[in-house]
């Protein structure tokens, strides 16, 4: 889609004149994705506010439903109170969203320039934000909203986590010869005890911050499309364990408990249970953006996420050696391997 055509049918969906709304009025610039195949535009119009166009990749089934997750998942959240950009119009025939611009300044960006103790504030907001979400948009969620599946499930943490981390990261990227059928017995009993956790909550799926924005001194939510049903403590720990920021363990603490006080006050949740699970979802995670990690550098041939794989796999290798993690010994040899493995390369 050329810029005169997104042009043309941004003005439709927005109900603007022609006169008002055409190539002479309305400025677009292409903005540079992360990980993601869609594209991604701001269009500053005359008398406007400006907003961000997405677009699907043209001809691909799965990008028009995953669009079409957007649009569905980004209004209920709205709905419910979640701080996720507006949502001005949605074209189900090209998959096109037009959404508010929430700007370019992600906590990413604050992290990096000022370090973990300075964004805290930010952090405690996102947690509180997270328990509220996740509570209140599970309420009334539609699992027929998904585009990729309606639960976080024990297939999934297999097929696309555990199986993912070992294929990507283990087999094509480092080509390490290990025990497969022991760390797959141990992937599988992992799997097995993660979803005994409650799997009735809204779950974003990666929640980390380069998917927090920064908009006038708030923090909002971005990239919900993968949301789903699923456990409380996934996306905590994706948040807290994200190889992005790098949080210490004290500030890692203290998040957990602004989180747990965040949640009592939208439902009764046992912490010493949610501690037993957050453990468990923390491993899971570490395997699916560990895989994540290994794909794109090495398929997509994204070096900005190799820089990545060693903080993400030294703290696999911290929480596998916690004593409550002693059932995984398999697994935490394998991680010892890649580590090894990455500090021959470089």
């Amino acid at each position: 889609m050329n810029a005169a055509v997104l042009i043309a049918l941004a003005g439709e969906l927005l109900g603007e004149a022609p006169s008002r709304w055409n190539e002479a009025t309305v400025q677009v610039r292409e903005l540079v994705p992360d990980g993601s195949n869609r594209r991604f535009f701001r269009l500053s119009g005359q008398d406007s506010p400006t907003m961000i166009a997405v677009l699907p990749p043209e001809h691909d089934q799965r990008g028009q439903a995953e669009a079409a997750a957007f649009a569905a998942i980004g209004r209920h959240l709205r709905r419910v109170g979640a701080p996720v950009p507006e949502l001005y119009g949605f074209d189900p025939a090209t998959g096109l969203a037009l959404c508010e611009d929430l700007g370019e300044r992600r906590l990413f960006e604050q992290v990096a320039e000022q370090g973990p103790a300075r964004s805290l504030s930010a952090y405690e907001s996102a947690v509180q934000q997270l328990a509220r979400m996740q509570v209140r948009a599970a309420a009334g969620f539609d699992p027929a909203w998904c585009w990729d599946t309606p639960r976080y499930d024990r297939q999934l943490m297999i097929e696309r986590e555990s199986e993912y981390f070992l294929a990507a990261c283990c087999t094509d990227l480092l080509g390490l010869d290990f025990d497969r059928p022991a760390v797959a017995a141990e992937c599988a009993r992992l799997a097995d005890e993660a979803a005994q956790a409650p799997a009735y909550f809204f779950l974003h799926r990666d929640f980390q911050c380069r998917n927090l924005m920064l908009t006038d001194g708030e923090v909002r939510i971005v990239d919900f499309q993968g949301g789903r049903l699923g456990p409380l403590a996934y996306d905590l720990a994706s948040l807290l364990f994200d190889p992005y920021a790098g949080l210490p363990e004290a500030m890692q603490d203290r998040l957990i408990a602004a989180y747990l006080a965040a949640l009592r006050e939208e439902l009764p949740y046992d912490p010493a249970q949610f501690r037993r699970e957050y453990l468990l979802l923390a491993l899971q995670r570490h395997l699916q953006i560990i895989g994540a990690f290994a794909f794109l550098s090495g398929v997509r041939r994204k070096p900005f996420f190799a820089r990545y794989l060693e903080p993400a796999l030294a703290s696999l290798d911290r929480l596998l050696a916690k004593p409550e993690a002693a059932g995984y010994a398999a697994l935490h040899t394998l991680t010892g391997q890649c580590r090894q493995e990455l500090r021959q390369r470089s």
